[in-house]
């Protein structure tokens, strides 16, 4: 990987990049406000199911899909990919924050000297656009290649998630950091995956991710939008 490079994936897996990713929990406020998660083992037990599960099984598969198609510059199939991609999304909020963060994204690569006479295809530049397939189309037009694409997402994910914890939780950032530590074996290894998994084997199954997502659309006292 060439410094630019280095430097553009640093970029796009921030917690800085205003896309928005900071509002949303994914269904772990839930999780706390049940009682599903209420300390660091618990935390731990939660991601390490999501990572072995849709994460490494079908969101990072679907981003490296998103990449190739971009790289390819392949409209047909990105258009069907951001069609299965916001098909996926089991709730409400969760398609909102599909949507809003590919939206944000969108927005910001028109405003970047870099990628700014790099359009999405004409079918994608209006109407909803899936976070992932912007993600992928993002990350290969800053000079990324698929893996290092696929990592920078797992990391911002894992990263978030973590936040959301440290939010909610009496976690302070030193147990994040060693929680993050205990999961980055289970983070290269779906991003491992990701690079691989047939089509046959992709799968987003996490019912009960799914029913907290849908339980906090109803959520009396929230932080998070979703």
């Amino acid at each position: 990987m060439t410094p630019l490079a280095a430097l553009q994936c640093l970029r796009l897996a921030s917690p800085g990049l205003p896309i928005g990713a900071y509002s949303y929990s994914q269904g772990l406020e839930t999780a706390i406000d049940l009682g599903q998660i209420h300390d660091r083992a618990s935390a731990e037990h939660w991601l390490r199911g999501l990572l072995a599960g849709p994460v490494s099984r079908y969101d990072a598969p679907m981003l490296a899909r998103a990449h190739r198609a971009s790289a390819a510059n392949d409209a047909p199939a990105l258009v069907a990919l951001n069609q299965t991609l916001l098909a996926s999304r089991d709730s409400r909020e969760q398609r909102q924050e599909s949507v809003q963060m590919g939206y944000s994204l969108r927005q910001l690569l028109a405003a970047l000297p870099e990628t700014a006479s790099q359009p999405l295809p004409a079918a994608l530049q209006d109407g909803e656009l899936a976070f992932l397939l912007a993600y992928g189309w993002a990350g290969c037009r800053l000079g990324l290649d698929e893996a290092t694409v696929v990592q920078a997402y797992l990391w911002g994910w894992l990263e978030n998630q973590v936040m959301v914890l440290m939010k909610a939780l009496p976690m302070g950032q030193t147990a994040g950091q060693q929680l993050m530590s205990a999961l980055l074996p289970a983070l290269a290894a779906a991003s491992e995956q990701a690079l691989t998994l047939p089509d046959a084997r992709l799968s987003a199954f996490a019912p009960m991710q799914s029913w907290m997502a849908l339980r906090h659309e109803t959520q009396y006292s929230r932080l998070f939008r979703s």
